[in-house]
């Protein structure tokens, strides 16, 4: 398991007294002491932009910086300062925000950041500046997640509310945002065209329609999966029809037997659930807006460079 950055904070310094070091050299020395799995070592961050080990590494030296314990003297590099290595050398078992709290320059840090004022050397107010367990970027995807998970059981319901009619819309507005279909005009027309057995529509793959895709869609309740039979009777149309691509599209859910059929099938068959589908209209911009933008901004290192 992946220690939390409060935890790291003890071997990254002691690691940093050695000598200059550097985040992806700590993690690996971190990783072969902890006998992390490959898994655990390669894991990344909901954004999918940073290993976990990494950026916990990265805000345990950052948060030591600001208490004096450490500094980097080159750019990517740090190492313990003096303060640093005395703080190592009382032998301490643990590290953490509370420790780096008896430096003045970390509680001027804190209060800079928006955090409790400080009367008679005590601090008046609990620590919020840093998660006990999760970095700033952990607790920002985590946020995301949750707010996206919310979106999601909104979407499904206002979906069913509506008519038949506006739910192939919704599937034309949702195939064009993705690059499918040519046109709106293009795709509703297509779509719900061909009534032909399973098959409710036909969408060009591309803009020119040099290949076809077979659409079915089924609006059921969230307890009402879609079984083998409704996929089976698509599947038949598909091969009366020559065609060797299809979406089945549905609000609910798909049965386990239903989606191992087409696994082993020579035409190509996407089934896309009903989170699936509240998945690609958050993605694509289908039935949602924007409300809130938050811009997050590094460090130019390149700008700071001297040749």
């Amino acid at each position: 398991m992946i220690p939390d950055y409060q935890s790291l904070m003890l071997p990254v310094l002691r690691l940093a007294a050695v000598g200059e070091t550097r985040v992806a050299d700590i993690a690996e020395r971190v990783a072969d002491d902890l006998d992390l799995t490959p898994e655990e070592r390669d894991e990344l961050l909901p954004s999918g932009r940073q290993r976990v080990l990494h950026n916990r590494i990265h805000w345990a030296k950052f948060y030591m910086s600001k208490a004096g314990l450490i500094a980097s003297p080159a750019r990517g590099r740090f190492v313990a300062t003096d303060k640093g290595k005395a703080l190592l050398a009382t032998a301490p078992e643990r590290i953490d925000v509370a420790v780096l709290m008896r430096e003045p320059e970390f509680r001027e840090f804190y209060r800079n950041e928006g955090g409790a004022a400080e009367q008679d050397g005590v601090i008046t107010k609990p620590l919020n500046l840093a998660s006990p367990r999760t970095t700033p970027e952990e607790q920002i995807d985590a946020a995301h997640a949750a707010l996206m998970a919310a979106l999601r059981d909104e979407l499904l319901p206002r979906i069913l509310a509506n008519s038949p009619a506006f739910f192939e819309q919704l599937i034309v507005d949702l195939l064009v945002a993705m690059g499918y279909g040519g046109s709106h005009k293009d795709a509703a027309a297509q779509l719900g065209r061909s009534g032909d057995g399973g098959v409710d529509g036909i969408v060009n793959e591309d803009r020119l329609g040099l290949d076809r895709i077979y659409v079915q869609a089924k609006r059921y309740a969230p307890g009402n999966p879609v079984g083998r039979p409704d996929v089976n009777g698509f599947v038949g149309s598909l091969v009366g029809l020559g065609a060797t691509k299809g979406v089945f599209v549905t609000t609910s859910t798909f049965s386990q037997p239903a989606r191992d059929y087409v696994k082993h099938l020579a035409q190509r068959v996407i089934l896309i659930d009903g989170q699936e589908l509240a998945d690609l209209m958050i993605e694509h911009g289908v039935g949602v807006r924007s409300y809130r933008t938050v811009e997050f901004k590094r460090l130019d290192e390149d700008f700071f460079g001297e040749e």
